[in-house]
């Protein structure tokens, strides 16, 4: 049998628990007027950012981050359809990155409590070394996929081995265009109530998956 040009597909993943998770909170205040909204907002947030310095001396917060403060007014509506005096909101967004979700669940639980405290998404992560590591790995992995696929069809055809010509992310063979590198895919995070329905949270991480797929052509004779 003449030389033949086999195709095929490899794909790889591997799972590892996160390293990291950032939790994103608000905190909101309002007033009649733009200098008290400022005020309260300002006075509700001290403790919480004071309560993350502490956290990021003692080495439970790897990092931490909050933004300028945001003040927009609106103008309400009775039921009569008569509109109100202005209402000034007031925000400041902080985000807080801990290595360990039992101290997440901790501080989110005291945090929630506080007056004019939004709590939101926690992303979960790995660090950038492990993720390069990860990527690497899988991306290896994909390829020695793609060349196992390869020697079965080889061999259901009678051939002895296969010599590879090409090997490319997924859809720069085929399709001749950019494609995604390796990627990851990170859950969302569970959290659970205690039983006495208290806003005390426990959140439990899923593994995060690290995914890479190849495109290779090989000759096979």
């Amino acid at each position: 049998m003449s030389d033949v040009i086999i195709t095929v597909r490899g794909e790889h993943e591997l799972r590892i628990a996160p390293e990291r998770a950032t939790v994103h909170l608000n905190i909101r205040a309002e007033g009649p007027q733009r200098v008290a909204a400022v005020d309260e907002v300002t006075r509700l947030a001290e403790p919480v950012r004071q309560s993350i310095v502490d956290r990021k001396d003692a080495e439970t917060v790897v990092e931490w981050s909050s933004t300028r403060m945001t003040v927009h007014a609106e103008r309400p509506w009775n039921a009569d359809g008569r509109q109100l005096a202005p209402v000034y909101h007031a925000t400041i967004a902080f985000t807080a990155t801990f290595p360990d979700p039992s101290e997440l669940s901790l501080w989110v639980s005291d945090v929630s409590l506080r007056d004019g405290v939004e709590v939101g998404i926690v992303d979960w992560q790995l660090t950038p070394e492990t993720r390069t590591r990860l990527e690497r790995d899988v991306a290896a992995g994909a390829v020695s996929v793609a060349v196992a696929r390869a020697e079965a069809y080889a061999a259901a055809l009678g051939l002895d081995s296969v010599v590879p010509l090409e090997v490319a992310d997924l859809g720069l063979i085929s399709r001749q265009e950019s494609a995604p590198q390796p990627k990851m895919l990170m859950r969302s995070a569970a959290f659970a109530m205690d039983s006495a329905g208290s806003s005390g949270m426990v959140y439990e991480a899923e593994d995060i998956i690290v995914s890479a797929t190849v495109e290779a052509r090989f000759q096979a004779a």
